[in-house]
């Protein structure tokens, strides 16, 4: 990580230095997640077991988590371990629920009301990766929105270990979440089981959630297919970019670039100082808390292809905070709100000294699952929205049709489309009819 000064940079520079690692095998997978699907989506529940004794070394009878396993896994943990579950649970909660739409009515002119307002999602589909590290998180991140909008069918799928059985962390953090219905399937196979259905799995109408290189272009390819399902947001490798100051603490600095460089080699970190003596101070700290690091050479190779940026100011930091769009922002700095009115492209920011990017991951309330290698530029992190449609409402009075009506008549006649035009001409017609022999039976009655 050999520091950059960003304004001895050209733009081309400056581009290039910005790039996440260029994902070299990305033709490679995309053909076998094609092959995987296409065999999913042909076998079933067949293909399923066979592709998951391939992958994941086990041979299973059932693919669904049995009531006696949810008993297991309760069983396996500690009091403390269910009660730290149940905290992040309460906060995440809380936070989502919080962002229950109000429905919207209104009349744009007399006579015309418009209104919006929500639906869930019938079907959700919820990936938890397994792999070296299993993601309770995960479950708690994508099963309390989906709860809370109320979806009604969720199914949730995750690799089993070589026993053939789920984390108990992750099962607890789903029986929390209200989730019975969870499959043991992960990569690829579980994407297309979701998307598409097996004679196990019922079909989903979007999936959620984070995972490797094959689970992330399986949901691209099942997203372009119009039997397939739609999905959460575009994801990739995990990314922090921290931005600090001289007066910050390097350990703390380096502690947060290692949390997520340990999440794979692919990951990227990347950090902002204002001078090379500070850049340095947290490089010695890195070595030291590598030393340490139980998954030390995957941060390690993370780091191979990670950045250090000299900013000269404040605003120079901010530039390139935006230009990179990071997953992850933290902002170690003095008066670190003040820093933030300036940012516009992260996931999710994390302001001072003492807000890790660790308490988003776990327990405080946000959403960890979030836009990765630069789609923060457009898109959002996880939310309640997401596990909802919106849809809109309008009524028209006559005395709002007669208004409106010849004004959509003419609109539709500049484009050429008659039908729409005389769709509003027979109703004002008709509208003028009834009004005339209204008025004209009011008439007579007076009289």
């Amino acid at each position: 990580m050999k520091p950059l000064t960003w304004k001895k940079l050209s733009a081309s520079q400056r581009a290039a230095a910005l790039r996440r690692p260029a994902q070299h095998a990305q033709p490679a997978v995309a053909a076998a997640v094609r092959t995987i699907i296409a065999r999913v989506r042909r076998e079933g529940d067949a293909a399923l077991r066979s592709l998951t004794r391939k992958f994941d070394g086990v041979a299973l009878r059932s693919l669904r988590v049995t009531p006696a396993e949810f008993t297991a896994a309760e069983t396996a943990l500690a009091r403390a371990d269910k009660a730290a579950l149940r905290s992040a649970y309460l906060n995440i909660h809380y936070f989502h629920a919080a962002q229950r739409p109000a429905d919207l009515r209104l009349e744009t002119q007399p006579g015309i009301v418009c209104e919006k307002t929500a639906r869930s999602i019938n079907r959700v589909g919820l990936y938890v990766p397994g792999g070296s590290a299993p993601l309770p998180s995960t479950a708690l991140m994508l099963g309390v929105p989906s709860q809370i909008a109320g979806c009604a069918v969720r199914v949730l799928c995750t690799p089993p270990d070589k026993t053939g059985g789920i984390n108990p962390w992750i099962l607890y953090a789903a029986k929390l979440c209200g989730i019975t219905e969870i499959y043991k399937v992960g990569g690829a196979q579980a994407i297309a089981a979701m998307a598409y259905g097996t004679a196990s799995i019922p079909k989903c109408d979007k999936l959620f959630g984070p995972g490797n290189a094959f689970v992330t272009e399986a949901k691209q390819q099942v997203s372009r297919d119009a039997d397939g399902a739609a999905i959460d947001l575009p994801a990739g490798p995990s990314e922090v970019l921290v931005v600090a100051d001289n007066r910050a603490n390097p350990a703390f600095v380096a502690a947060d670039l290692l949390s997520q460089a340990e999440h794979g080699p692919d990951s990227q970190v990347v950090l902002v100082a204002f001078s090379p003596g500070f850049a340095k101070r947290v490089l010695i700290q890195l070595e030291k808390q590598l030393a340490a690091l139980p998954r030390a050479a995957i941060a390690r190779r993370a780091l191979e292809r990670s950045r250090i940026f000299l900013a000269a100011d404040r605003t120079e930091a901010v530039e390139i905070a935006n230009l990179y769009a990071p997953e992850h922002l933290i902002l170690q700095v003095a008066k670190p709100r003040a820093l933030l009115a300036g940012i516009s492209t992260a996931g999710s920011v994390f302001l001072g000294d003492l807000t890790p990017e660790s308490l988003g991951d776990y327990a405080s309330g946000t959403n960890h699952v979030l836009p990765t290698y630069g789609w923060a530029r457009a898109c959002s992190g996880l939310g309640l929205a997401d596990f909802q449609r919106t849809m809109t409402v309008q009524t028209a009075s006559r005395a709002g049709l007669q208004k409106l009506g010849p004004v959509v008549e003419r609109l539709a006649q500049a484009e050429g489309l008659t039908a729409h035009q005389r769709a509003v001409r027979v109703r004002l017609e008709s509208a003028t009819v009834a009004a005339v022999y209204d008025r004209r039976n009011n008439n007579r009655r007076r009289s």
